[in-house]
Order: C-alpha cells, then sequence, then structure tokens
C-alpha cells in the first residue's frame, strides 16, 4: 500500500520511478494474487468519519491526491459509516492505474538487497529471506514481532437467513427514533442504512459458542516465540480467554440492535460485512482466528445462522515484523548510515492500512 501511494506521488510530482514487486515471482504467506494493492486481512478501511482519526485522515489524504482513497472510493461496498472495498477490484484499480502511468516503470522481480538510493523500502511486515537480513543488518538490533490474523469469508447463499436480518446499529433505518453513537461511528459502526448482516444467539447459544472456542484446537506460535497479538486485531479465542463475556462487549456486542423475530436485542450477534458489490460473499467483522480450520468450520456452524455456512476462506494467523523506526531510523525515515534509502508503511510499524498509505505519501513527498 504504501509503495503504491509512494511511486503514485512520486510519478505526479514528475519524477521518474522503477516499482519493483516481487510478486508473482515470490509470494508471501499471507498474498494470494500478484495484483499492487492487495488487502490481506480485511476489506475494510476502517470509518470514513471525520469525527473519527481513520476518517479524519482519509479526508486529508483525498486533498493531498491520494490513488489509494481514489480506488477505494471507486470500489467501495456498502458498510455503513465504514470505508469497505471490492478488494479484488480495489487492488485491479491501483495495479492499472500504475501501470498506464506514463512515469512508472513496474519491475516484477524479488530483491534479495537494499538497491542504490534515492530509494523508498515498503516491503511490508512479512520482509523475510535474504532482503529481511540485510535490513536487519543495516539496522542492528532486533526486529520487533506480532501475530496478526485474518477473519473468514463465507458465501452468502450459504447463510440461513431465517436466522439472520438486516438492520443498522439504534434501527436507522426503520421508522425507529433517530438515534445515534459517537463512539460506534468512531469505530466504523454500521450506523448507516443496514448495510451489514446480523446473526443473533441467545444466552444459551451464546455460552456453549464461547466454550467451543475456548476448547477449540488452535494454531500454535513456535515454541521459541512469544505470543505478542495486535490489540486492535485480536484473535476471538484470545478474547474469549479474558473472559465469558469479553466477546460479547467486543466483535459479538448486540448494542443498538433488535432482532425482528422477537423484538428484543439479542444476547449476541456475528456480523456480517459484504466483501463485494454483488453481495455474494461476507466478512465474519471482528472474527480473526488461529483456530484450525476444521475446528472453524464446527464451531462457526453454531452460530444458527451460519450452521450451513460454506466458508471461501478460513481465518488465519501470520507473523508480523517492524522495525523500531523512532530508535533506527532518521526524522525523515531514512538510514542514518545511507540517508538515501528511506522506510515507509508497515514495516515501520504504523498500523493500518490506511496508515501504510499516508506513510507512502509522506515518505514519497520527503524524497522529492
Amino acid at each position: 500500500m504504501a509503495g503504491s501511494e509512494a511511486a503514485w506521488q512520486l510519478a505526479q510530482i514528475g519524477l521518474r520511478v522503477a516499482l519493483i514487486e516481487m510478486k508473482p515471482s515470490a509470494m508471501s504467506p499471507a498474498h494470494q494474487s500478484p495484483l499492487l494493492g492487495e488487502l490481506v486481512c480485511s476489506n475494510s478501511l476502517r470509518s470514513d468519519d471525520p469525527i473519527a482519526p481513520a476518517g479524519l485522515l482519509k479526508h486529508e489524504l483525498r486533498r493531498c491526491g491520494s490513488l489509494v482513497i481514489a480506488c477505494a472510493d471507486q470500489h467501495k461496498v456498502p458498510a455503513g459509516q465504514a470505508l469497505a472495498v471490492e478488494r479484488f477490484g480495489f487492488a485491479r484499480a491501483i495495479t492499472q492505474r500504475l501501470a498506464l502511468h506514463p512515469r512508472i516503470r513496474i519491475e516484477r522481480r524479488r530483491l534479495d538487497e537494499l538497491p542504490d538510493g534515492p530509494v523508498i523500502v515498503c516491503t511490508g511486515p512479512l520482509t523475510e529471506g535474504a532482503l529481511g537480513e540485510v535490513i536487519r543488518a543495516e539496522l542492528g538490533g532486533d526486529r520487533m514481532y506480532f501475530y496478526d490474523a485474518i477473519a473468514p469469508i463465507v458465501a452468502a447463499d450459504s447463510i440461513d437467513w431465517d436466522f439472520a436480518f438486516r438492520a443498522s446499529r439504534w434501527g436507522r433505518d426503520t421508522d425507529s427514533p433517530d438515534r445515534d453513537s459517537s463512539e460506534d461511528r468512531a469505530a466504523g459502526g454500521d450506523t448507516g442504512v443496514g448495510d451489514y448482516v446480523n446473526c443473533p444467539l441467545n444466552k444459551a447459544e451464546y455460552e456453549d459458542f464461547v466454550e467451543a472456542v475456548n476448547g477449540g484446537r488452535k494454531v500454535l506460535p513456535h515454541d521459541f516465540e512469544e505470543p505478542k497479538y495486535f490489540e486492535s486485531c485480536m484473535p476471538i479465542e484470545v478474547m474469549a480467554e479474558r473472559g465469558a463475556q469479553t466477546l460479547r462487549f467486543g466483535p459479538m456486542k448486540p448494542i443498538g440492535l433488535k432482532d425482528p423475530r422477537t423484538g428484543f436485542r439479542p444476547w449476541a450477534v456475528v456480523q456480517l460485512r459484504p466483501e463485494n458489490k454483488y453481495l455474494t460473499a461476507y466478512n465474519l467483522v471482528g472474527f480473526q482466528t488461529r483456530l484450525a480450520y476444521p475446528e472453524q468450520q464446527r464451531i462457526f456452524a453454531m452460530v444458527p445462522a451460519l450452521h450451513k455456512a460454506e466458508f471461501l476462506r478460513f481465518g488465519s494467523i501470520h507473523r508480523n515484523t517492524y522495525i523500531d523506526a523512532p530508535a533506527r531510523l532518521g526524522a525523515r525515515f531514512e538510514l542514518t548510515s545511507k540517508p538515501e534509502i528511506r522506510f515507509a508503511g508497515l514495516l515501520t510499524g504504523v498500523e493500518g492500512y490506511i496508515e501504510s498509505c499516508a506513510m507512502g505519501l509522506v515518505v514519497g513527498w520527503m524524497l522529492a
């Protein structure tokens, strides 16, 4: 994301840019396509409401001529106050616009060493192999890491709609009083027009679900690694271990929702967000997981609306690494030993796609 944005900004300023991409000759464990700007973890870019930090950042990036945000706006899918995109259309748009830019040359090859500058390194949190070792040697010290998780995706036609309903929080898509929650808006919640599908659970179903999650077989880190997780992208089983009610106050919170079958707020709810504009696939919102694949099939089927769900993608976990940028890089994100080499994006320790995009834009401007 940062590399695509940086290349675009430099080219728009008038510089000639060589954009080096290792895909498809080499693929990371998390990537599936040769497209640039591929979203891995989620199709949501979080809140688009300017009262939220992520939303304000998007508005600023639009004013700065961001390629990533322009493509996201072009390929957005219904997601209430959040900006979510059809991920393949989004990545295709970024790839096409970069490929057609007269001052950008895309080179499909793998780098095993840092090139001569001026250069911006935006290789992401899955940077490993020879290049990873070179970066580690140049920076000195150990790179830091955390485990990141991916949520499952289910086919729309496998959802049992007898147990699911579309609704916005606070009933803003019905005749209910116009209520709002600044907390939900800031979190990118569906306070808009009922873009999310809600799969309710009663108290007994929820308790059985939590028990199954706690007892399910998980994919564990290596013995020599401490399982560090990013608090804003916590696997559901880690949350469940913190207490029986944690999921009800996290991704399964029922606040602001009313089950039309009962007329009451559910005890808990699993929300599904569209993966594409055709509404043929849905992402389980906030359901990042390290449960083994057969366990995901078994346990998530305990949600009544998902009892016959077809999984188009199971959740998974991967190790993200990043550098200690404040200690190892200069004020303009340059190597102090080689100031013509700069770093940007998730590799520098920023969190999220939009923050990575902003880093690419800023470092691109700094280099220009």
